[in-house]
């Protein structure tokens, strides 16, 4: 069955959504855990779609959060120099192409230097514009960086559709009020607006006032 979706804009999360960085996200913090003790499935659960430091506060709320911010800035370099693994989802580009002619971002957890490595390395090019860690206060699920990108396109947040894959982000652009696709396995449970497994199941096409997303 063949859903359909009216646009203006388009944001679009990287992690689990335009890129495949789960080998490298898991291996680097579930050794970052591993001394702390922290049992494996505690951190998949967490880390997903959140910046390195609240996931850290959340798997270790008692400890001061001035060695978190230290800490996430050592895995934030480690991460963007360890792509190794790191694949597009299938579907991105061809994703990215359509959406060319249209407003679009991405909004990520990720800093710069992570974005542009990973996005690289999965062959994508990052769009003009990007929010980043580096432009928020708040990590997903707050919505912040989805209102930002709104607002510095120009576009309602109820005129905008966000493609996620995770939880917390799910959260936050329902939150930002605006309709979500869900990416990948884990992205259904999370009431999406509507869910694909990959970005090979969407087409675009151009419509008066933005585009309409097709969906199945």
């Amino acid at each position: 069955m063949t859903q359909t979706i009216h646009a203006r804009a388009a944001l679009l999360d990287m992690d689990g959504t335009l890129v495949d960085s789960t080998a490298v996200v898991e291996r680097l913090w579930l050794a970052w855990a591993e001394p702390h003790g922290i049992a494996p499935e505690t951190v998949l659960s967490v880390v997903h779609g959140r910046q390195g430091h609240q996931s850290m506060a959340i798997m270790l709320p008692e400890r001061d959060h001035a060695i978190n911010l230290r800490e996430n800035e050592v895995m934030l370099a480690n991460e963007a120099s360890d792509v190794d693994g790191v694949i597009m989802i299938p579907g991105a580009d061809g994703l990215l192409d359509a959406l060319e002619p249209f407003p679009h971002a991405v909004v990520t957890s990720a800093n710069v230097a992570l974005m542009t490595a990973r996005m690289r390395q999965a062959g994508l090019t990052v769009p003009a514009l990007a929010v980043t860690a580096e432009n928020v206060s708040a990590s997903k699920p707050d919505p912040e960086g989805f209102l930002l990108a709104a607002r510095t396109l120009g576009i309602d947040p109820a005129d905008c559709v966000v493609f996620e894959d995770s939880g917390a982000g799910i959260q936050a652009a329902h939150a930002a009020g605006m309709r979500v696709i869900g990416v990948g396995p884990h992205a259904a449970a999370h009431a999406p607006t509507a869910h694909v497994d990959d970005l090979t199941h969407v087409s675009i096409a151009a419509r008066d006032e933005g585009f309409e997303l097709r969906i199945g």
